[in-house]
């Protein structure tokens, strides 16, 4: 009879662990883009990406390139060979950009002031091909962004700041670069700070959500901040990972002392 009495208390006390790890977790979707369809192929045309415009403070590499190599040279932010050298115009490249100064504008050589800001890099390359080509035939100009970049912070497992090359990245991609989420990150609501002309915005967005994908601030704009916030207030204090289960070992060692007392009293 004792041991039935044993095996019964076992059993209960494991039952009250499974139900106390149950109701800790199943409040919390840890899961992405939850509500969309696993059974269906789904498409949906790409409407809420917004090429880059150009602002106050972007760093751009803005390169110019024509057959004839003087006008190579006088276009492009070079340093020139020593006089006596003659071997022909060789060059090397000093990759540190222009400034777009708080006018909008760029100082370029030859051409002088550019004003740049409120442009796309390709009407940027656009205005700069056409000024340029009244000095040089058939110039071919590149522009590229040489800050372009994006923080994460908050409940991610490596926050930083990360200058982006192809001047396109959404917040997934983000999040992948600082080593996703932890799983005490709010993915239901992600908050995103953004700075343009001049005034700021944020937005809170919801990872678990696909809507998420539609929305305009899916993809990042340069100097964008993503904030994942924690769970609940709770895990700001906490100092060491093992301090996490604490609630939930409270939970189960309440549960059990419960089940014990209850099962005494009845044996009793």
């Amino acid at each position: 009879m004792k041991n039935m009495k044993d095996q019964m208390i076992c059993r209960m006390i494991c039952l009250g662990l499974l139900v106390t790890t149950i109701s800790a977790c199943s409040n919390r979707n840890l899961v992405y883009f939850s509500d969309l369809s696993t059974s269906a192929k789904n498409e949906t045309p790409i409407q809420n990406y917004v090429q880059p415009k150009i602002q106050p403070d972007d760093l751009l590499s803005i390169t110019v390139s024509s057959l004839n190599p003087e006008s190579n040279v006088l276009f492009n932010n070079v340093i020139l060979p020593p006089t006596n050298s003659t071997s022909g115009i060789i060059a090397s490249r000093v990759n540190e950009g222009y400034l777009v100064d708080k006018s909008g504008a760029i100082n370029f050589p030859v051409i002088g002031k550019v004003t740049l800001a409120g442009l796309s890099k390709e009407q940027a390359i656009e205005k700069m091909t056409n000024e340029i080509k009244t000095h040089v035939k058939n110039p071919i100009v590149n522009i590229r962004f040489l800050n372009f970049k994006v923080t994460v912070i908050g409940e991610v497992n490596a926050p930083a700041t990360f200058t982006i090359d192809t001047e396109k990245i959404n917040v997934l991609e983000a999040l992948g670069l600082a080593g996703d989420m932890t799983a005490f990150g709010k993915r239901d609501n992600v908050l995103i700070i953004r700075e343009k002309e001049g005034v700021r915005s944020t937005a809170r967005i919801n990872l678990n959500n696909k809507e998420v994908l539609n929305s305009p601030f899916f993809y990042l704009q340069q100097n964008d901040i993503v904030y994942v916030e924690p769970e609940n207030k709770a895990k700001v204090a906490e100092t060491r990972p093992g301090n996490r289960f604490i609630p939930i070992w409270a939970t189960f060692i309440t549960t059990t002392g419960f089940i014990v007392a209850t099962l005494v009293r009845e044996n009793n």
